[in-house]
């Protein structure tokens, strides 16, 4: 969802310095100051309603009664909450959201008006001071689902500390004004009209938001919403509802804290304070620890949220009762030895700590922790795990503490059931960052399975229950495509074990389906416990077998007998028998016969190869390919490796790697030059193993072949399974930059995550990684100082073509030109950014599990600042690097120039302004991190900028193995330097690229 309604346009000057201030960005600004307005009137109105309430209550029953409060309160905080959740279902949230402040101040008015029936007026205070509570509740709650729809994760980061500061702002204007008012309206006319003309201001506010931000608020009732999402709520229904358990025990602590904390405080200032005097009192506390929390809010939440993440400032509140309380006890005049005024200032001192923080830091940590849940069923969410949580930790909270007064006054003098009600908040606290430390784990897991990039791992498999239920699928009625992909499957998982599953079913098995499980079995190994199965299928007629089964079944009992009785073969070597049963008794009299066999075998075959039937040489190659010894059938290879048959092609390339026929290893490195043989050449390659990998580093590294031939032998590379494949991987992949990291890294993530050690890697490897982002960073320094010197200077070198060309029409097609080229230069640069941020990815795949980078990655790919921001949140949550946050930095959607400053801070870069000369110049001496296409337009640019060029780097261009890029080195030396040009035309001439021959053509005319 992208939010681009804008009504105040950002501009330069104190509006973006001081965006800059509160760590907020321009296209958030909007958004932000409308949520801030909205929550602060609101907030003063209710802050109001507030203070009056608590000194009506405290002055009519006491604080002895505050527990009932807190018991009612939260039944009617939970009731209305759970209200408020059905009120989504039926109607669209934006109605919701605008209607609720306006409903809920309703009764609050009508109750006021019943302070002044005498009859009435104990009731009322009462139930008034019930339904501020629920309000405050209900209002926080408002505000926070309606942030979340408008913002996104990152968003939220920086924008809701600076929202949830108009409640602080609320705290000093009303704590402020609230004696001024008591003098000249009283206690009882504070909250009509006074207060409820700033809550209508609110609810105006939201209005306008919603109807100008429509995309943020849907249309559809949740139930209608539900019913469309159903497939994905429920994959996603168990996480989700252990982590909202999580969710609610956490706001249930939370409130329990502060409630536990309020008694305590509210006890002492009845006892010290009466009346107006208590209301006067609220006001001024309220308003200095508004104006330290508006500070804190505006200048360090956001800057503490983005540095050390949501369970970091969430655990603040927490820490300071649980761990700070009983050491600032004795300071704070909490122990029984303390007078009355000592434990009222310390209560105080307590209370301004715990609002302090729970108002900056908790509140702008809580509708971070909801982002991971879908955002159609978030609202829902939120409105139960926070709302109701509110309510049930305020409602225990409340009997915990009757129950403490019970057994305290009659078991225990009054100043140690006090100290007992301390211990009790410590214990509530430490509670709270345990649940906290639950959260954390689950967090990114809920985001990843939210971005949809859980994969399968057959790591994971029960292989004797999934032995079982291959059988039970093999032996029961399904297709026979479906029973193939358990052979293969099985085959993958277990291949030493898939013999014993198959063999008893061969018979059973159909014809399309005996053939796959003899080949698996015979891949295995061929094992003489199975022979009495595989016989059965010699016994049978030979019309009732297939030829290519019948092949299958004399290879694996040939070659499964001790002593087999190879003058059995002869009779199918017979012109009658099928192509294939010929091929493969031919083959098997060459590994086995006496010479008599082996020539009668050889002419068989020979006759095959040369056979004008496809279908016989290509049997007759496959055959050979359990040859021991090819004798004077070799000649035919050259022949059949140009066969006009691309399955013939295929079979050779098979052959050739089964036999080991070295001389003809170069054919199987030319199959990797064309898309027909490149996956028969690999296969073959790999069957290879360590015998190939010379010829594949050798071919990989050679910068003048083919860039698609060199992937796919790093990708051969690879898929050879021995460990000096993969050692080959890791010490070219620290000798490489640029592209050719890319090539090695993709190869070499793939053959990690199949062996299991992605996220795992030792500590030798994971040292060097963290070194390769470190060069990956430096040089995306050296991208953004080169796109920010040429858009600074653009305009002064154009006036500086102007002196150098002296015609008008000259100076005006130069001009153009300049900006056109600069124009490409800065997209390539741009271009070469992205690439550098992809190998980012790659290399962070080698380090965390690869579920959450690819969730990461996949998201931060997409158009949408929604999905951008939830691949950051993944990446804030699972990476652990030092340079963690400038990481995501670069990640984000922000300019090369903020990026610079932030690498620059982070001391792996310095920036000093260059001419365009200069940073060409600079460019060019970093030519193999450049990709091709910025390298072709850096001699564009300076072709039409005039800029010298040190010898070196032409020449070098010059034999580049990248056609587009001589050609531009080309015309570069045929505007700035002629003569040499002149000299070495006729040696481009012999240049095999159809663009230079033009070229050279055409210059030489």
């Amino acid at each position: 969802m992208e939010l681009k309604n804008y009504w105040t346009a950002p501009k330069k000057g104190i509006l973006s310095h001081l965006l800059k201030w509160v760590n907020l960005r321009p296209e958030e600004s909007d958004r932000t100051w409308l949520m801030f307005a909205f929550y602060t009137s609101a907030s003063i109105g209710l802050r109001w309603s507030e203070d009056s309430t608590v000194a009506l209550f405290l002055d009519e029953y006491g604080s002895k009664s505050l527990p009932w409060i807190y018991i009612a309160s939260a039944i009617m905080g939970a009731a209305l909450v759970i209200l408020y959740s059905r009120l989504q279902k039926i109607f669209p949230l934006r109605r919701v959201i605008v209607a609720i402040a306006p409903c809920m101040f309703i009764p609050l008015v009508l109750f006021s008006l019943g302070l002044h029936v005498s009859y009435l007026s104990v009731f009322i205070i009462f139930v008034l001071r019930l339904w501020v509570d629920a309000f405050y509740v209900i209002n926080d709650l408002n505000t926070s689902i309606t942030a979340n729809q408008l913002f996104n994760i990152r968003e939220i980061k920086r924008a809701f500390p600076l929202i949830s500061s108009g409640i602080l702002v609320a705290d000093v204007i009303s704590g402020f004004s609230l004696p001024f008012l008591l003098l000249f309206v009283g206690l009882d006319n504070v909250i009509m009209p006074i207060a409820g003309v700033f809550i209508s201001l609110g609810a105006f506010i939201l209005f306008y938001l919603s109807q100008n931000y429509p995309q943020a608020f849907p249309d559809t009732p949740q139930i209608e919403i539900e019913a469309a999402q159903y497939s994905q709520k429920r994959r996603l229904f168990g996480p989700i509802k252990r982590y909202a358990w999580l969710l609610f025990a956490f706001f249930a602590l939370l409130q329990a804290i502060g409630v536990l904390i309020d008694f305590q405080y509210l006890t002492q200032l009845k006892s010290n304070f009466q009346g107006k005097d208590i209301a006067t009192f609220l006001g001024l506390l309220g308003g200095i620890t508004g104006l330290c929390e508006l500070a804190m809010q505006l200048f360090i939440s956001s800057r503490a949220l983005e540095r050390f993440g949501v369970f970091v400032t969430a655990a603040t509140l927490p820490i300071t009762v649980g761990l700070l309380m009983p050491l600032t006890i004795p300071l704070l005049g909490l122990l029984p030895w303390g007078n009355s005024h000592n434990l009222l200032w310390g209560l105080v001192i307590l209370k301004f700590l715990d609002e302090l923080l729970r108002y900056t830091f908790v509140v702008s940590s809580g509708p971070l922790l909801f982002q991971p849940i879908p955002d159609k069923i978030r609202s829902h969410v939120q409105s139960l795990a926070g709302g109701v949580a509110d309510a049930f930790g305020a409602g225990t909270a409340g009997f915990v503490i009757l129950i403490t007064l019970w057994f305290g006054r009659r078991l225990l003098p009054t100043p140690i059931h006090e100290s007992i009600m301390v211990a009790e908040t410590v214990l509530v606290a430490l509670c709270c960052l345990l649940v906290i430390w639950f959260l954390r784990s689950r967090y990114v897991n809920l985001l990843v399975l939210s971005a949809g990039q859980g994969q399968f791992s057959g790591a994971d498999v029960d292989l004797r229950a999934f032995k079982q239920a291959v059988i039970k699928a093999l032996g029961e009625k399904g297709t026979d495509t479906d029973k193939r992909s358990c052979i293969e499957l099985l085959s993958q998982i277990d291949p030493k074990g898939v013999s014993e599953v198959l063999a008893p079913l061969l018979v059973k098995l159909s014809p399309e389906l005996q053939k796959p499980s003899l080949e698996v079995m015979l891949a295995a190994g061929v094992n003489p416990a199975y022979l009495p199965e595989i016989r059965t299928f010699l016994k049978l007629p030979q019309n009732s077998v297939t030829p290519e089964v019948f092949a299958l079944t004399l290879r694996y009992v040939w070659l499964a007998e001790s002593d087999p009785d190879v003058n059995l073969l002869e009779k199918y070597l017979r012109e009658d028998q099928h192509s294939i049963i010929r091929a493969t008794a031919a083959a098997l009299l060459l590994r086995q016969g006496e010479a008599m066999h082996k020539v009668a075998a050889t002419r068989t075959l020979r006759r095959m190869l040369t056979h004008q039937q496809e279908k016989e040489r290509m049997n007759a190659v496959k055959a050979l390919s359990e040859a021991v010894h090819l004798q004077a059938l070799r000649i035919h290879i050259p022949n059949l490796l140009q066969d006009d048959s691309l399955r013939v092609r295929f079979a050779v390339i098979e052959m050739i790697a089964a036999t080991r026929l070295e001389e003809y290893y170069p054919a199987l490195l030319g199959g990797l030059y064309y898309k027909s043989t490149r996956n028969a050449a690999m296969q073959a390659l790999v069957k290879l193993e360590n015998e190939a990998l010379p010829m594949l580093v050798e071919l990989a590294t050679n910068v003048y072949k083919p860039e698609i031939v060199r992937i796919y032998a790093w990708r051969t590379i690879s898929q050879i399974p021995t460990l000096e494949a993969i050692e080959t991987l890791w010490q070219f992949l620290e000798t490489s930059r640029g592209n050719s990291r890319d090539h090695i890294l993709r190869p070499l993530l793939k053959r990690l995550q199949k062996e299991g050690l992605l996220g795992s890697v030792e500590q030798f490897y994971e040292t060097k990684i963290k070194k390769f982002i470190e060069q990956e960073l430096n040089f995306i320094s050296e991208i953004y100082a080169a796109y920010i010197d040429f858009q600074n200077q653009l305009e002064s070198y154009n006036n500086y073509i102007d002196f150098k060309t002296q015609e008008t029409l000259d100076t005006y097609n130069s001009g153009i030109r300049t900006i056109a080229v600069i124009s490409l230069l800065n997209r390539a640069i741009l271009e070469l950014e992205n690439d550098i941020k992809e190998r980012l990815l790659l290399l962070l795949q080698l380090l965390y599990p690869i579920e959450s980078i690819q969730a990461a990655a996949f998201n931060l790919r997409s158009e949408s600042v929604v999905n951008l921001a939830r691949g950051l949140e993944i990446l804030e949550h699972t990476v652990k690097l030092q340079h963690k946050s400038l990481l995501i930095n670069i990640l984000d959607r922000r300019s090369p120039a903020e990026k610079l400053q932030y690498l620059i801070a982070a001391e792996m870069a310095e920036y000093q302004q260059m001419s365009v000369n200069e940073r060409t110049r600079s460019l060019l001496m970093h030519k193999n991190l450049l990709s091709d296409w910025c390298l072709a337009c850096c001699f564009h640019f300076a072709q039409v900028a005039r800029i010298r060029l040190t010898t070196e780097q032409v020449l070098e261009s010059l034999s580049h193995p990248t056609g587009f890029v001589r050609e531009a080195a080309i015309a570069y030396l045929n505007v700035v330097s002629p003569r040499i040009l002149i000299k070495i035309l006729p040696q481009l001439q012999k240049d095999p690229h159809p663009l230079i021959a033009n070229q050279v053509k055409e210059l030489i005319k």
